[in-house]
């Protein structure tokens, strides 16, 4: 089973942060980092889940309707680390770079499903040109529920390596067939189809919930049963339950 750390080690760490990234880099190994993207007012492209900024900055309201700069005057509380700010993407790029050259990967959400946000695509590839070397884009996936995205994604960059994002695999797989996507990511308790339907695919499940400041649960996922339903990586918040700590 691959292990993804999902928006970072973002059980004991503030979600999409630095030093949520920062942790994560620091798990032996880990597959890869999950992120996800948007775009402000002014086109730029930062790094967070949800569309409004409520729930991780004292801010309210939409990312859609901040320039940057008033992004980056928000702050994301760390307890008694230091607080945080919204990364851009260019940001997270920089951050990530010497993991990424050997071998980490990094999952890109477009969080397109709720407002498309026109452009993000071509924006995003052409950052991805500017600031990645070869052996950086080859370990990017680009992944969205919005499949009109991914489709995009495909025009702009024929090898991209790109996951359909839903509840249910069935889902996936069917909006895979339609976007020409590699890879399927469903909700980890969204497995309606046998294994047998599923053999050849990569499986990446994604979970939800216990989120920073959450207290952890204290409970394991059996990463054996998942596998036996064809699963064969997952998006985890607390990816250093499952994987050594320590320096790479």
């Amino acid at each position: 089973m691959k292990i993804w750390a999902h928006r970072g080690c973002s059980q004991r760490f503030p979600e999409n942060t630095q030093i949520a990234f920062e942790k994560a880099m620091e798990i032996k190994g880990l597959e890869g980092i999950e992120l996800d993207v948007q775009l402000t007012k002014d086109g730029e492209l930062v790094v967070i889940h949800d569309e409004r900024v409520d729930r991780t900055t004292e801010g309210i309201g939409y990312v859609k309707d901040y320039t940057l700069a008033e992004l980056k005057r928000l702050h994301i509380y760390a307890d008694a680390g230091p607080s945080q700010s919204i990364l851009t993407m260019s940001e997270a790029f920089d951050l990530m770079e010497q993991r990424m050259r050997v071998g980490m990967r990094l999952n890109i959400e477009l969080k397109t499903s709720v407002y498309p946000y026109p452009g993000i695509e071509e924006k995003l590839m052409e950052l991805v040109y500017r600031k990645c070397t070869s052996e950086m884009a080859a370990n990017i996936v680009y992944s969205s529920f919005y499949v009109l995205s991914l489709e995009r994604i495909r025009k702009l960059e024929s090898r991209a390596e790109i996951g359909v994002l839903d509840q249910r695999v069935s889902d996936c797989l069917f909006k895979l067939k339609g976007s020409g996507a590699d890879a399927l990511h469903p909700f980890w308790r969204g497995i309606d189809l046998p294994k047998e339907r599923l053999e050849g695919y990569t499986v990446r499940a994604w979970l939800t919930g216990h989120l920073y400041p959450e207290k952890p649960t204290g409970g394991r996922l059996d990463l054996e049963a998942l596998g036996r339903q064809g699963i064969t990586d997952v998006f985890l918040n607390e990816p250093e339950k499952y994987l050594c700590t320590g320096e790479v």
